[in-house]
C-alpha cells in the first residue's frame, strides 16, 4: 500500500529534481531503451508478449500473454517507439516480429472493443514509421471488423458483447479505440468508419459524464430504444466515483476526437474533464487508482492514469488559449518529472518502465504493478514532449 511517507518522500524527491534541471528527455528516453534491451532476451518463444510484472510475484522479466489478450499490441507500440528514438535496426526487427504476431487478430469476429488498442497502437505505429502496406491492409480489415460491433440504434460500438447482464454495454476506455475507425476513413476505408466513429463520441459525450465532467466507467442502453438505462462501474470503487483511468481515457479519447472532427464540444469536453483530473490530482502528480477511494493517502496508486493524462495534454495544449496551452504542457512535464524519479521508475527493480499501476482493483488484480499500457502512453507522452522540445509540436 501507499503511505504517507512515501508521497513525502516523493515531494522531496521532485522538489530537488525539479529545481535543479530542466526535465531531460533524451536521459529518460535513453532509458527507455535499456529497459526495453534489457527485456528482450527473455521474449524468445510464440505469444509471448508482455503485459504486467507484479509486486508479489518478486520477479524481473515481464509475465506474458498471447496475441488475444486485450494489452497485445501496447508492447509491439513500445518497441516502434524505441525504434523511432534510437534508430537501432535490432529493435526495428523486433517491432516487426511482435507486429507480425498479431496479424491473425484480423481473422476472426472481434470479440470486444479492444481490437483498435490491439492493432493501433502496433500495426499503427509500424505504418506510420514504414509505410508497409501490408500494415494499413490489415489495419483496414481490422477497422471493418471492429464496426461490427456498432449498434446503430445506440449510437455506440459495443465494448463487451459478452457481458449478457447488460444488453448494449460503452465503456469509456472505447473513446480510444475510435482513433483506428477515423484512421481508416482516411486512409481508404469507408466513410461510414468515420460516421460511426464521430457518432459514438457524440453519444459517449452525451450519456458517459456527470455534470461535474467526472465519468461513468460502464453505460447501459436499451437496444430498442437506444436510450441510456444506467451508469455503473466495472473497475473503480462505485458507480458514482471517479476511477482514474477512466477520467483519463476519456480525457485522451476527446482530444482524438476533436483532432479527427475539431467539433468543439469534444475539445470543450476533454478540457472540463482533464482540468477535474488536475483539480483533484495529488501532490505528486500521480492520482490513487479511484480519486474517491475510501481509504488515501492509503490506497494504491495508478501510474498509468498519469501516463494517459500526461501524453494526452501534450496534444491538447496545442488546441487551447496560450495560458491554458502552457498550464497544460507545464502539467505533462511535472507529471513526467514525476514518473520519472526513482520512485515510480523500475530501473533495477524489474525490466518494464514504471512501477505502482493498478489494473482492476476490485478484483485485487494486477494492484500496484508494473503493467505494459503504463509504459506505452509514458514512452508516447516522452516522444512527444521531445517533439514538442525540437519542434514545438507533436
Amino acid at each position: 500500500m501507499v503511505s504517507k511517507y512515501f508521497v513525502t518522500a516523493l515531494l522531496v524527491v521532485m522538489f530537488f529534481s525539479c529545481s535543479a534541471k530542466k526535465f531531460d528527455t533524451d536521459n529518460v528516453l535513453n532509458y527507455c531503451q535499456t529497459q526495453v534491451e534489457k527485456a528482450l532476451p527473455q521474449l524468445t518463444g510464440e505469444n509471448r508478449i508482455p503485459h504486467n510484472i507484479l509486486r508479489e510475484d518478486m520477479r524481473k522479466d515481464w509475465n506474458c500473454t498471447s496475441i488475444y489478450d486485450w494489452k497485445s499490441g501496447f508492447w509491439p507500440g513500445i518497441l516502434w517507439y524505441t525504434y523511432e528514438y534510437g534508430h537501432d535496426n535490432e529493435i526495428l526487427k523486433q517491432a516487426e516480429r511482435f507486429s507480425e504476431a498479431l496479424f491473425p487478430l484480423v481473422n476472426r469476429s472481434p470479440q470486444n472493443h479492444d481490437l483498435g488498442f490491439q492493432i493501433y497502437c502496433s500495426l499503427g505505429n509500424g505504418y506510420r514509421l514504414t509505410k508497409n502496406p501490408g500494415y494499413k491492409e490489415l489495419m483496414l480489415r481490422a477497422a471493418d471488423s471492429l464496426a461490427t460491433l456498432y449498434n446503430p440504434v445506440v449510437g455506440t460500438i459495443c465494448s463487451w458483447p459478452y457481458m449478457k447482464q447488460w444488453p448494449h454495454n460503452t465503456i469509456i476506455d472505447n473513446m480510444m479505440n475510435l482513433e483506428l475507425l477515423f484512421w481508416a476513413a482516411k486512409n481508404g476505408g469507408s466513410k461510414d468508419l468515420y460516421d460511426m466513429a464521430y457518432r459514438h463520441a457524440e453519444v459517449t459525450m452525451q450519456n458517459q459524464f456527470r455534470e461535474d465532467f467526472s465519468t461513468f466507467h460502464v453505460v447501459v442502453y436499451d437496444t430498442l430504444s437506444g436510450k441510456k438505462l444506467q451508469g455503473v462501474t466495472h473497475q473503480g470503487y462505485g458507480d458514482e466515483t471517479m476511477w482514474a483511468r477512466g477520467q483519463a481515457w476519456a480525457v485522451y479519447g476527446f482530444t482524438m476526437a476533436y483532432r479527427e472532427t475539431k467539433n468543439e464540444k469534444f475539445l470543450r469536453t476533454a478540457v472540463k474533464a482533464v482540468d477535474l483530473f488536475i483539480k483533484n490530482i495529488p501532490e505528486d502528480y500521480v492520482p490513487y487508482w479511484d480519486f474517491d477511494a475510501p481509504n488515501i493517502p492509503d490506497e494504491p496508486k495508478d501510474a498509468s492514469a498519469a501516463a494517459i493524462v500526461a501524453s494526452a495534454l501534450l496534444e491538447l495544449q496545442e488546441y487551447v488559449e496560450p495560458r491554458k496551452s502552457k498550464f497544460y504542457k507545464d502539467t505533462a512535464v511535472k507529471i513526467l518529472t514525476s514518473l520519472s524519479s526513482d520512485l515510480y521508475q523500475s530501473r533495477d527493480i524489474n525490466s518494464a518502465f514504471l512501477l505502482h499501476s493498478t489494473g482492476h482493483r476490485p478484483k485485487g488484480s494486477e494492484v500496484d504493478a508494473s503493467i505494459v499500457y503504463a509504459d506505452y502512453y509514458y514512452i508516447e507522452a516522452l516522444m512527444r514532449l521531445d517533439k514538442i522540445n525540437r519542434t514545438g509540436r507533436i
